[in-house]
């Protein structure tokens, strides 16, 4: 159990970067599935306007933190191929 007071800070503090990161990748997700969604119903369009939703997405992601650069590079890498291979 933490004794000292800056230890019961970091306790606090873990908490609450833990649950504001927890919503920051479960939204990078839904935009991921979003475009994966399109991808299966072959809309090209529809995956294409996803996928320019998602790429934003994904570098903020980046830069606060919860995804590592060539995590979201190899992500946005293999959407854009998939919606590329869409005829």
């Amino acid at each position: 159990m933490a004794n000292t007071p800056q230890a019961k800070k970091r306790i606090r503090r873990n908490a609450r970067r833990t649950e504001v990161n927890g919503s920051r990748v479960s939204r990078i997700r839904t935009f991921i599935k979003k475009v994966e969604s399109a991808i299966e119903l072959g809309d090209k369009t529809a995956a294409a306007a996803a996928l320019a939703a998602a790429q934003p997405e994904l570098a903020r992601g980046v830069s606060k933190g919860v995804l590592h650069k060539n995590t979201a590079s190899r992500k946005f890498g293999r959407l854009t191929k998939a919606v590329g291979g869409l005829a």
